[in-house]
């Protein structure tokens, strides 16, 4: 609580002067990537990157500055692969997925690593690793989910708010001039017409079924497991496991047995992960990149709206339930 009180009084002296200083309290973004060994003694290594919350290439943070989830990612696969002691990831998955282009610049960069380093990839499913938390975890040489995941809802869906209502009964509106019938196409002021639902379903599809083939061409699952994948249901670990979906069920522990297995390290190999501040304790249930990171500080938070709700227009590899607990 003091820590927070010293925050709120230096915002506080910094509105009544005028003026708004940079104030640096805690580690961020600025501050460098380092390596921290948080088991093990071997010389070779196993790097854990954490991928958490909803995927974005948006950056966080309101006091401290927060990189974005596929900034951060990117940033440790590249310092990865200049180290050549480090013969495997795990990837600790908690999501319940992003923005379509997020994901799939995650699949990519992931993918582009695996080629260019041969280095062996784990996929360690947490509480929640679904529709960009899956796909993400696709090109991984094994995908393990804990007993208690839920993982699956391989789909995509397009959020487009309608505020034409409220503007009616509150004697709004807005004047549209435009070039090109469909310009407007998906506007929150009106409603869609027949052919811009269709047109906006076809687009849709068309990333929906990019998802499928990408099950397709990784895990291989038959005629009707996939047909049960592509109605786009959550599955408990046990039920992603008999459908194929995923490798193995299992602990965290267990994943990063796998991926010395896979990548022939002796079971006293590190493992090392990339933080920017060092932690008392540290282990591989940490999640945290840096002490910012662990920084939940809200001035103002009158929780009226679900995480889903700020959420921008657009196309989604989301499940939304899951992004209320992010």
């Amino acid at each position: 609580m003091k820590k927070y009180a010293v925050i709120f009084m230096l915002l506080l002296a910094a509105g009544a002067t005028g003026c708004t200083p940079k104030i640096k309290l805690f580690p961020d973004a600025a501050d460098p990537l380092r390596e921290f060994t948080v088991s093990g003694a071997g010389k070779e290594k196993v790097l854990m990157i954490p991928i958490t919350g909803v995927l974005s290439d948006a950056s966080r943070g309101t006091i401290t500055d927060k990189p974005s989830v596929v900034q951060e990612v990117v940033s440790q696969l590249q310092l990865a692969e200049k180290d050549k002691e480090i013969r495997a990831v795990v990837l600790k998955i908690n999501s319940p997925g992003g923005s379509v282009t997020a994901s799939d610049i995650l699949y990519h960069e992931i993918s582009a690593f695996k080629k260019r380093s041969g280095v062996k990839v784990v996929a360690a499913m947490m509480d929640v690793a679904a529709s960009g938390g899956y796909y993400i975890s696709l090109p991984a040489d094994h995908i393990l989910a804990h007993p208690t995941t839920l993982t699956g809802s391989v789909g995509v869906i397009m959020l487009m708010p309608k505020v034409k209502e409220l503007m009616d009964k509150i004697g709004m509106g807005v004047d549209i001039h435009k070039f090109g019938k469909n310009k407007d196409m998906a506007s929150p002021f009106r409603p869609a017409t027949v052919e811009e639902n269709k047109l906006l379903q076809d687009l849709t599809d068309d990333l929906g079924n990019r998802f499928i083939m990408l099950v397709k061409t990784h895990r291989k699952p038959t005629g009707d497991h996939l047909a049960l994948t592509a109605t786009a249901r959550i599955f408990s670990a046990g039920e992603a496991k008999e459908i194929g979906l995923i490798d193995s069920v299992g602990y965290l522990s267990d994943a990063f047995l796998q991926a010395k297995k896979l990548s022939g390290l002796a079971e006293d190999a590190r493992v090392v992960v990339y933080r920017r501040s060092e932690h008392a304790n540290d282990n591989i249930y940490n999640t945290a990149t840096g002490r910012s990171d662990d920084l939940n500080v809200s001035l103002i938070n009158l929780n009226l709206l679900p995480a889903a709700a700020s959420l921008a227009p657009g196309f989604y590899y989301l499940w939304l339930p899951g992004t209320g607990s992010f």
